[in-house]
């Protein structure tokens, strides 16, 4: 059986761990397979993600800022990147690209595995409207939460999100934070304040029920001030690691053919590699 080479393409792409984390799998599973890091440019990205199989890749994962650009290019999409309007994870059947956003995925199995019985439906809270915020939104919606409140300092991004969206999501402006955390059974952090060196999001853990789920999507670090002022309120909380080690897994099993574990190993492995 010939090499199967897939890719993650970004710009910048250097601190992906996405070859760090398919290569582990390659080695466990004893497959005969690489995956690699390839800096595309953003005039280039749609020549690249559209003949990527000319590369002699069979498929590959797309970063920022290439997502909207990989929808574009995919021929066929799943249902969750045509709601998302954003592609994480192509490959390739019948020699058509076919897309799909696997931060959803992530998202849910990550807090299934960390936070077990967190499925209880009720209200949720999501801070930020980024992209990340819409494949959260989009999860807890599908995973029965309403309403879905999206709180943004820029209350017109949630508004748009909202509506692209529909269901049971809802917009409000960060600043009602304070108002609306205790009516909350699921609250998630997608903002990226302090990954960034900026001032944490100020949050009053004391109105929060200590029976919800606070979420991050952040892994560097690994404990932001988030999530420590939510375990400090006897919170369950769950950091961000889980979602990038989850994402990971649909797309493996497109170009291996094997569906790949998320295990102690691989979390341990990608500590270390960021230095925790």
């Amino acid at each position: 059986m010939s090499l199967r080479r897939a890719f993650v393409a970004g710009w910048p792409v250097g601190h992906s761990r996405s070859p760090l984390i398919h290569r582990h799998w390659l080695a466990r599973y004893g497959i005969d397979g690489d995956y690699v890091a390839e800096p595309v440019h953003p005039d280039e990205a749609a020549g690249f993600l559209a003949h990527f199989s000319e590369r002699g890749y069979v498929g590959g994962n797309v970063t920022i800022p290439h997502k909207e650009t990989a929808f574009q290019v995919a021929v066929g999409r799943t249902e969750t990147a045509a709601r998302l309007g954003a592609v994480n994870t192509l490959w390739l059947e019948d020699g058509r690209i076919i897309g799909d956003n696997t931060d959803v995925h992530g998202f849910l199995a990550n807090l299934d595995e960390r936070a077990p019985g967190w499925r209880t439906g009720g209200t949720a809270l999501v801070l930020g409207a980024g992209g990340s915020a819409r494949a959260v939104a989009y999860g807890l919606a599908q995973a029965g939460f309403d309403p879905v409140r999206v709180l943004n300092r820029t209350e017109s991004r949630a508004a748009q999100l909202a509506e692209d969206l529909g269901g049971p999501i809802r917009a409000g402006s960060l600043d009602r934070v304070a108002d609306l955390i205790g009516e909350a059974d699921v609250i998630v952090n997608t903002t990226a304040a302090e990954m960034a060196g900026a001032v944490p999001l100020a949050i009053d853990w004391a109105r929060a029920r200590s029976s919800a789920v606070a979420a991050d999507i952040v892994y560097v670090p690994l404990e932001t001030a988030f999530l420590r002022g939510a375990a400090e309120r006897g919170l369950r909380t769950v950091d961000g690691l889980g979602m990038l080690l989850h994402q990971a897994r649909p797309g493996f099993e497109r170009w291996f053919g094997v569906r790949p574990e998320v295990d102690d190993a691989l979390r341990a492995l990608v500590l270390a590699d960021l230095g925790t």
